[in-house]
């Protein structure tokens, strides 16, 4: 995983001075390429010692390190992706529409390659287990993570298997308190520290469920609450159009959770396709 992906994973860990460093070289990585660690910590109002402690936090020996490592990340980017294109960059009204597609493609290419980078496929294959053999699976994520519910909602559907998702807390929470040991519970939280997807995958766990969490944080609530994890990483920028980028890492590891379980129980899936398929035709003929 690169280091500006690895600074956001741990950031949700670190102290409040830590953060500040994290924060800046999150906003601009250049900083280090910059200033020297008693400018940044001057910067960030901190300590030299508080920097050096942020760069051991994210396993690097120190500022030396950090700055070859971020230098090593933005020249291979910039690189690859065009100069002036890069994680961390906000909206910016004198962007061409080229510089607009550009940035936004390399924040969605970057975030499924960073993905399956750091994928546990242990766990994936946990969680296929768990939905292969599930009654019932609740599905529960706010804002754009819900997208990630909806659509494994659709594709679940799609091969027989019962899936309820849901777009109101309180019926996703009040549904959690029915289920129990045969069923599971799936949770998207970019952050993992989203309150009412937490609450919801809490109270699914103390039903007797099988709890699932797919979140950008390894040390989030939603993580620490989950019985199997599936970590996403996806790097946001101050304004969020990030948020397209952990999007599209949720949908990615939907597809991951689907393709495999349609694989293992291939024979019934592909006739599940067929007949949904088949069943839809004649509306698409009328139309």
């Amino acid at each position: 995983m690169s280091i500006q992906s690895t600074i956001l994973t741990a950031k949700s860990s670190f102290s409040p001075s830590m953060t500040r460093v994290a924060e800046a070289v999150l906003t601009n990585p250049r900083l280090v390429l910059e200033k020297t660690i008693t400018e940044l910590a001057q910067y960030c109002q901190t300590s030299e010692t508080t920097v050096v402690r942020f760069c051991r936090g994210i396993g690097l020996a120190g500022y030396v390190q950090l700055r070859f490592e971020l230098a090593t990340e933005i020249g291979r980017e910039a690189a690859q992706f065009s100069a002036g294109v890069g994680h961390g960059a906000d909206l910016n009204s004198g962007n061409t529409l080229v510089d607009t597609v550009a940035r936004i493609a390399f924040a969605e290419v970057m975030s499924i390659e960073e993905t399956v980078g750091k994928l546990d496929v242990e766990a994936l294959a946990k969680v296929i287990d768990a939905v292969d053999q599930a009654r019932s699976i609740l599905l529960f994520g706010v804002g754009a993570s819900n997208l990630g519910s909806q659509d494994l909602r659709r594709k679940l559907l799609r091969i027989g298997r019962m899936a309820l998702e849901f777009t109101d807390a309180h019926d996703a929470i009040s549904s959690a308190a029915l289920i129990g040991p045969q069923d599971v519970a799936i949770g998207f939280s970019y952050s993992g520290n989203t309150y009412e997807t937490v609450e919801f995958l809490k109270l699914a766990k103390a039903s007797g469920a099988t709890t699932v969490g797919i979140t950008n944080s390894g040390n989030s609530k939603l993580a620490t609450i989950a019985d199997h994890v599936l970590l996403t990483s996806a790097r946001e920028t101050t304004f969020r159009a990030g948020a397209m980028a952990s999007r599209i890492a949720q949908l990615a590891m939907v597809d991951f959770i689907f393709t495999g379980l349609a694989e293992r129980n291939y024979d019934s899936s592909v006739a599940a396709l067929k007949a949904t398929f088949d069943s839809v035709e004649p509306l698409k003929k009328t139309r």
